[in-house]
Order: structure tokens, then C-alpha cells, then sequence
């Protein structure tokens, strides 16, 4: 017989997210938390979300339940002038990020503040700041380190990316593992910057969560556990490197949910596609191992800044803040780009898992370092560069 989960509706009560017995998957959709109606964005000022997700907000980022509604309606604004500002500015847009202790959008721009404020910015109520490169122009020269590093860069290069706040392009190196051919890619990577890298120490190196538990847990192979991401209308999303091409997914209870249609991973991104098995019934929710099921209602990527949560069996649901998007993560295995860095702890149990921002799905979990003890730095997959990547429809609630 195959076991169901126990549904709980969402209440004001905040249950502690802790890893419930396996038995995972139900055989049926699970009961609504909170009417939800379809969209691609949020389509109130403050995005609904049931009360165990604020809890995790309000404990993460150590906020009140009225400043959780409070920021998510920040963030959505924010998320809106973002576009307006990147359309606006044009070749002069240098990248734009929210500010939590203002709660709206800073945009910096390499033009003057009056000019944008004057120009297509006028009546958006975001901050100018001035900044000398633009984020083409650091995005150029994240794009050429990538090309030096190839496959993989020396290990102790944990990675690179744009960090927009400071209109740079930040390395960060793990000094317990550099060496001499670390030193060489560092300074061969700040020379063809023009100026416009630093570099950072960092001595946890990060490492795939593969051969573990995530959102929802499968076996590849009758082998090792992933998680799965986010459900589309033929299967489901998760990490490349869960599995490869031709590798089946089952569940806990051994039912078939599956194969591996396409995976990437290392390289250009570290995602995966697992064709619906026949009788596999996918649904549009991220379970958080708190009792309750969060709706997806879309795929609104979140600015740099925006809070974000991010769901897995072995720690359950922990929250924090987007810190950078388009990052090379150096791993074992090889480099890839395209990542987004986020200050949410993970431990290896979560890989695969689901990402959400609001109720805007975000991405599938990478990899990281650190834990859910001391904290730590956790990279994962954007979830549109996969719908895309293979012309999928992410499945929302309502």
C-alpha cells in the first residue's frame, strides 16, 4: 500500500521545519492552504503566502509577520522597476538591487542621476547612484573569466561572479587550497578585468548536495537520492547533476516517476529534465517539510536583495536573501555558470530542491558550503533557464 502524507491546512501557527518520515510523495494533489489564482507574477501589491513560509521569513530575517507582508510588497515593486529602470537606461544600466533598510530599488546607472531621474526613470520610485562600469561591461568580463577557466578552474578558485552593489567582478578564493596555478588564474583573470575585479577569501569550498534527500526525494537508478525541483506539465525539473541521459527516477516506494529527458551539468548550468513516467502525476506545489504545501503561481525572477526560501529533507525550510545572479561556482566536478548565490544554508540532503520567492518559483538547489548550524552560502539553478533550455511549462496552483 502506498502511504499518503497528512495535509495540514495553514493556520496562524508556525510549525518548526523538521524532516518528516518518508512515505513522501501522495498519490493525490494535496489540499488547498489558500485560494491561489493562476499568473505568471504576483497580481496583488503583497504577494499571499500561507503562514508557515512568513514564520520561516520572520526567523530567518528576523522580521515581525507585518514587516514580512511589508517587504514582500516592497520586493514586488522593486521587482517591477527593475525592468522599467533596464529599459530606461539602456547601454548606461549598471545593474539594480533592492535595499532592505529603505525597501526600495537602487539602480545604479554609468550616466548622472539627475539625467536618469529626468529621462525614463521619472516617477519610479527607485534611488540612482552613479557607478563607473556598466553591467554589460561586467558582464563581459565575467563571460572572458569563464572562457580562461574552461571546464573547471584551479580548486582553489571557489568561483566568480558580478556583485552589483559593488560594481565589480568579485573572485573568490579559498586560501587552505591555493597554489601556484591558483595564483595564475587569479591574476591572469584580474588583469583582463580592466580594473574592475576583487578578490575575496573564502575557506569553505563549495560542493554539489548530489547522492541525498531534497524538496520532494527520488532514487536514480535505484541508487542514489536527489530532490525534486519543480513540477511541469510533462515531469519535473531538478539539478544536472543528479543524473545523466537515460538514468530512471523512482520514488520512495519504488513506482516509476520517470527518466532523465536532458541534464547539464558541469558547464553551462546544473539542470536536469526527468520525463513523466506513464501514471506519474505531477503537481504544482513545493512541499516544505513543515506539514504544509506552497503554491506556485508563476516564475517572476526576484531582484538582487529579495528575500528567498528554499526548501529540503534534510533541513527542512530555511530563508534568506538573493546576494548575486550569473555566478561561476568552481566545483569538483568542473565549473559552472549561471548560478545565483544566496546567504541560505543548505546541507548535503537538500540538492535538487525547490526555490521560492513569494510564490514565484526561482530556481532548484546546486550546491554550497557551510550548514544549517553556522550558516553558510548555497548556490542554485535559475528555474526559467531550464523551461526554457527545454521548452517546458512550469505547472502553478490554481
Amino acid at each position: 500500500m502506498r502511504r499518503r502524507l497528512v495535509v495540514h491546512v495553514a493556520s496562524t501557527a508556525l510549525f518548526a521545519a523538521t524532516v518528516l518520515a518518508a512515505g513522501l510523495p501522495a498519490t493525490a494533489a494535496p489540499a488547498a492552504t489558500e485560494s491561489a489564482p493562476a499568473a505568471t507574477a504576483p497580481r496583488s501589491t503583497t504577494p499571499t503566502i500561507t503562514a508557515a513560509l512568513a514564520g520561516a521569513m520572520q526567523r530567518d530575517l528576523g522580521l515581525t509577520r507585518a514587516q514580512v507582508d511589508q517587504r514582500l510588497a516592497q520586493e514586488a515593486a522593486a521587482t517591477q522597476a527593475e525592468h522599467i529602470a533596464e529599459q530606461a537606461l539602456g547601454a548606461g544600466y549598471a545593474g539594480s538591487w533592492f535595499d532592505a533598510a529603505s525597501g526600495r530599488l537602487v539602480v545604479h546607472t554609468t550616466g548622472t542621476a539627475s539625467t536618469a531621474k529626468a529621462g525614463g526613470l521619472r516617477g519610479v520610485d527607485v534611488e540612482i547612484r552613479t557607478a563607473e562600469h556598466s553591467l554589460a561591461e561586467l558582464t563581459g568580463v565575467k563571460n572572458a573569466i569563464d572562457a580562461l577557466a574552461g571546464r573547471a578552474a584551479p580548486a582553489g578558485v571557489n568561483g566568480w561572479y558580478v556583485d552589483v552593489p559593488s560594481n565589480s567582478v568579485v573572485l573568490s578564493v579559498n586560501p587552505t587550497k591555493a597554489d601556484a596555478a591558483t595564483t595564475d588564474f587569479v591574476a591572469r583573470a584580474v588583469a583582463l578585468s580592466g580594473g574592475s575585479a576583487r578578490v575575496t577569501e573564502s575557506a569553505d569550498s563549495p560542493r554539489t548536495y548530489a547522492d541525498i534527500v531534497g524538496a520532494y526525494p527520488y532514487f536514480i537508478n535505484n541508487s542514489s537520492r536527489c530532490s525534486i525541483g519543480f513540477a511541469v506539465s510533462t515531469g519535473f525539473v531538478s539539478a544536472g547533476h543528479c543524473g545523466a541521459v537515460g538514468d530512471s527516477a523512482t520514488d520512495v516506494e519504488d513506482a516509476a516517476l520517470g527518466t532523465f529527458a536532458g541534464s547539464v551539468f558541469p558547464g553551462a548550468g546544473d539542470y536536469s529534465y526527468v520525463r513523466a513516467a506513464a501514471g506519474a502525476s505531477p503537481y504544482g506545489y513545493v512541499y516544505g517539510y513543515d506539514g504544509y504545501y506552497y503554491y506556485v503561481y508563476g516564475s517572476a525572477e526576484a531582484v538582487v536583495g529579495a528575500s528567498i526560501c528554499r526548501s529540503g529533507a534534510t533541513t527542512g525550510m530555511w530563508c534568506g536573501t538573493v546576494q548575486a545572479k550569473d555566478q561561476t561556482v568552481n566545483y569538483a566536478q568542473g565549473a559552472v555558470t549561471g548560478l545565483t548565490q544566496t546567504n541560505v544554508c543548505a546541507e548535503p540532503g537538500d540538492s535538487g530542491g525547490s526555490w521560492i520567492s513569494a510564490n514565484q518559483a526561482q530556481g532548484v538547489t546546486s550546491g554550497g558550503s557551510g550548514n544549517c548550524t553556522s550558516g553558510g552560502t548555497t548556490f542554485f539553478q535559475p528555474v526559467n533557464e531550464i523551461l526554457s533550455a527545454y521548452g517546458l511549462t512550469l505547472l502553478t496552483t490554481g
